[in-house]
């Protein structure tokens, strides 16, 4: 049964409106394509370029000076091949859908631009991208950011730039990623690169870390200002979307891994398990509160917070081991009666990943409360991980 013809039952069976619109995610979830609200664009390798490239632009178009502003925006690339130019801008996260970053392809370009005059990129925050191979065109990746910005599962099938001509830019996050040129900190006054590989790596400021790389660039602190970690001692990369050639959505949870170095998804895909999107919640700021939430928690799903600003009234709570919970497009925590936005219980394996905490406009004495004050449980061989946004 489809999702519209189940509401129809349901609507048949005398529930109210609200009622109806509360059980919509968890119905549309079910089907083809999940119901992530009007804050996801999904794109498809069918869809022509320029429908794409004009519902690109009208996202950025709102977001490109969102700063501090409350809109939240995801695009998705289901797996395929793409001829468009994708700007990202503020609390935007773009998202290939494939096991591998090299299942969906943008020839193109993808980038993020100085926010302010004179090539300065030292606003340019909140912004993500994940899972895409990127060809761009004339042979260079511009990403001139600043803090609270990553690049995972990247391949970049050129140079990377991170920088705006040499303007002002201070800081950001790669990790799981292959650039087949050069990358080009320029102007950049810090930087963090983890299990990554690259031709070759140019330029230092401040400081510049490299751990797991395969070829991280030769000089040691301090001069130049770079600090090398051969292995990377312990990591779990964070969960993702995926799309099987079915049209399945799944969440793709990696494997904890130990002493490695480069990238997971050399052999294809990243090892891990892999969750079916109907064990999924898929939560909506327009729709959903910490009550409802949390009562989907409770029932033993995993959750998917969708693009928005969640004003919580109580703690989200996360009590059974191995809850996954996946942000989308900066998914943004906010407690408004000064209690924790969330809290979590002291148990093997729980995963945070991809969400903003916001205080709110009474005082929170903690946003994130991990476990029990006090405790002395060891959680080695299955640790929780906490991969947030900012």
């Amino acid at each position: 049964m489809s999702g519209r013809h189940a509401l129809r039952l349901l609507a048949r069976l005398g529930f109210t409106a609200g009622l109806l619109a509360a059980a919509m995610p968890a119905l549309a979830a079910k089907g083809s394509k999940p119901e992530f609200g009007a804050n996801v664009l999904i794109f498809d390798p069918s869809m022509s370029s320029q429908v794409i490239q004009k519902q690109i632009d009208a996202g950025y178009a709102t977001q490109q000076h969102n700063e501090f502003g409350p809109q939240r925006k995801a695009l998705l690339f289901l797996p395929g091949s793409y001829s468009v130019d994708v700007p990202v801008g503020f609390y935007t996260e773009v998202m290939g859908l494939g096991a591998s970053p090299d299942a969906t392809r943008i020839a193109g370009n993808m980038h993020a631009d100085a926010n302010l005059e004179h090539n300065n990129a030292t606003t340019t925050f909140w912004r993500a991208a994940e899972g895409l191979s990127v060809a761009p065109t004339g042979g260079k990746m511009q990403w001139a950011v600043s803090q609270a910005v990553s690049l995972r599962r990247m391949h970049v099938r050129g140079d990377l730039v991170l920088h705006q001509n040499h303007g002002w830019a201070s800081g950001g996050w790669m990790s799981d990623s292959v650039v087949d040129g050069n990358v080009d900190s320029g102007s950049q006054q810090q930087w963090i690169s983890r299990n990554c590989d690259w031709k070759s790596w140019t330029g230092a400021n401040w400081n510049m870390v490299f751990v797991g790389v395969v070829h991280p660039p030769a000089g040691a602190w301090p001069s130049p200002p770079y600090t090398k970690i051969a292995q990377t001692p312990v990591v779990r990369e964070k969960p993702f979307l995926q799309v099987n050639a079915a049209g399945e959505f799944s969440v793709r949870v990696p494997e904890l891994s130990s002493d490695s170095v480069g990238i997971t998804w050399r052999g294809g895909e990243t090892e891990g398990e892999t969750i079916p999107i109907e064990r999924f919640y898929i939560a909506r700021p327009d729709v959903d509160t910490a009550d409802t939430i949390n009562v989907q928690l409770a029932r033993g799903k995993h959750l998917i917070l969708t693009p928005g600003i969640y004003e919580l009234t109580a703690p989200i709570r996360l009590t059974r081991p191995r809850t996954v919970m996946l942000g989308l497009g900066f998914a943004t925590l906010r407690p408004v009666k000064g209690t924790a936005a969330m809290t979590t219980a002291d148990a093997d394996g729980i995963e945070i990943a991809g969400l903003l905490f916001d205080a709110g406009p009474s005082e929170s004495p903690v946003l994130l409360d991990v476990g029990r004050e006090g405790s002395r449980a060891h959680h080695a061989n299955d640790p929780s991980a906490f991969i947030l946004a900012a």
